[in-house]
């Protein structure tokens, strides 16, 4: 699974709001980053990446589901 986690540690970091985020991207595309489970585009991604000069994974991270780790995990 991804996990928009590091957004908003970064965001934190960088003493902006999520609000501050629709500048480049809209509202309803902050909100499905929020709830983790949805996707979104790498063209948003990088819009991201742009305005917060940051890498990837200073925004997201994947986290395996509990169904996909190993057994002696």
């Amino acid at each position: 699974m991804i996990t928009y986690d590091p957004l908003w540690v970064t965001l934190a970091k960088k003493k902006l709001k999520k609000k501050d985020l629709y500048a480049v991207v809209s509202s309803a595309t902050v909100a499905r980053m929020a709830k983790d489970a949805q996707s979104v585009s790498m063209d948003v991604i990088d819009k991201l990446c742009e305005l917060l000069d940051c890498g990837i994974g200073d925004i997201a991270e994947y986290v395996p589901s509990e169904n996909e780790k190993s057994p002696d995990a």
